[in-house]
């Protein structure tokens, strides 16, 4: 019997941290490149590149990348029906989480690159965004805000979010340098409408959005 036959309450596969928690790391990936890919590149590391075979990880994490969800029963034949070029790697760092995968994706105009980690539970932790250290972990609606670092824009966006009725649970700031390329993660109790808005405050400013659809978007 095919792995994939096996039928969790919300997912396809036997193991949460390899094939749910891959599936997020595939759709995060997706969302930060902002638009269908038509080339991956994905390296798994560790227990992934060791077991991730036999688990299924490289078909659960190419089909977050192509838009499908945990529990899709289409995962399982995600190779015959994959409308996108890929190739899959196998490396290892001890400096890594062992699960680990760094997804490379390109639309042919846009590319993004995206490090992360399955770190149980079908929860993961993205680490690192084109270059940049970064980390949030996809438990919360989140904007993912690249943008160059100047003066009031992290207060341009607080106060649009507070003036939509947004409450910042967390928020972070990752910059390569002072006035260099920034990014900024900022997870929301609220689901975020309109969010592209924020693009008119700088020049270059790109916004992204990853949905918690566990979240109702209540104010509570």
């Amino acid at each position: 019997m095919d792995i994939f036959d096996i039928i969790g309450p919300i997912m396809i596969g036997p193991s949460s941290s390899h094939t749910a928690g891959a599936v997020k790391l595939g759709n995060v990936a997706r969302i930060l490149l902002g638009s269908a890919p038509s080339k991956a590149s994905i390296t798994l590391y560790g227990s992934f590149a060791k077991t991730g075979k036999g688990h299924g990880t490289d078909k659960a994490i190419l089909a977050g990348i192509c838009g499908y969800a945990m529990d899709d029963p289409g995962i399982k034949e995600i190779f015959e029906n994959c409308p996108i070029e890929y190739e899959f790697k196998y490396a290892d760092n001890k400096e890594f989480h062992p699960n680990s995968a760094v997804i490379e994706l390109t639309d042919g105009v846009m590319t993004v690159e995206m490090r992360g980690a399955s770190v149980g539970g079908g929860r993961i932790e993205v680490q690192e965004v084109d270059g940049m250290e970064v980390s949030f972990s996809g438990d919360f609606n989140t904007l993912i805000i690249f943008h160059y670092d100047r003066k009031g824009i992290i207060g341009r966006i607080t106060t649009w979010l507070s003036d939509n009725g947004i409450n910042i649970a967390f928020m972070r700031v990752f910059r390569l340098d002072k006035d260099d390329r920034a990014v900024s993660v900022i997870e929301t109790d609220q689901k975020v409408k309109d969010y592209k808005a924020l693009e008119s405050f700088q020049e270059g400013l790109r916004v992204e959005y990853y949905e918690n659809f566990n979240t109702d978007g209540s104010d509570g």
